[in-house]
């Protein structure tokens, strides 16, 4: 047998590594496509947030009361509408209220705020709730004190509302000038902003 040179031998020893490189990388490409595969996707997500929103239906204001005398009373209904889409909690309270109160006038008006459904701005129709504890009883002054949602008066907690389907609820606003005014309170002025809020719960 011819003896191999040593240059030949050394050729031939280099050339086996590509050879076992190719070898080797068919053998990848092979096993890359060796397996079966499935997907499934959730298209669309999206988030969007809920809202809580009230209006009311008296337009401006309430009450314009004058020349009152001790023993006077008055009442006016005022229907709040819930439109927002969560659930939530509404609370009636005073702003503005230590701002125009002249001849100390305010505890000597008695206020009584019932809850209930329906009624004119004047009360006709109106239905009471039958929950003693939709009913407050204060006076002007001590309402006063109630100017944010954490303190203020009521009971409503109306559920998500669509816009073909909002809730609302009356709260009938009865005051009375007490028997006990003193002299000292005539030509007496008091004014608050009545405040509906809603937080959601």
């Amino acid at each position: 047998m011819a003896q191999i040179s040593a240059r030949t031998a050394k050729w031939v020893k280099w050339s086996v590594v590509p050879a076992a490189l190719l070898v080797s990388g068919l053998a990848v490409s092979q096993a890359s496509y060796s397996a079966f595969s499935s997907q499934t996707v959730d298209a669309g997500n999206n988030w969007a947030a809920g809202t809580v929103k009230l209006v009311n239906n008296a337009g401006s204001a309430v009450f314009k009361a004058e020349n009152l005398k001790p023993g006077q009373t008055g009442a006016k209904c005022v229907t709040v509408t819930s439109t927002g889409s969560l659930a939530s909690a509404v609370k009636l309270y005073a702003k503005d209220f230590n701002t125009a109160v002249t001849n100390d006038l305010s505890p000597f008006i008695n206020l009584v705020i019932t809850e209930g459904t329906g009624g004119t701005a004047d009360c006709q129709g109106f239905q009471p709730s039958v929950t003693p504890a939709d009913t407050s009883e204060l006076t002007l002054a001590s309402f006063g004190t109630k100017s944010t949602f954490a303190n203020g008066v009521g009971t409503w907690a109306p559920a998500g509302a669509t816009t073909a389907a909002p809730v609302a609820r009356t709260y009938k606003i009865a005051y009375t000038l007490s028997s006990t005014a003193p002299d000292s309170a005539q030509g007496g002025t008091a004014n608050v902003v009545f405040t509906w809020e809603a937080q959601n719960s």
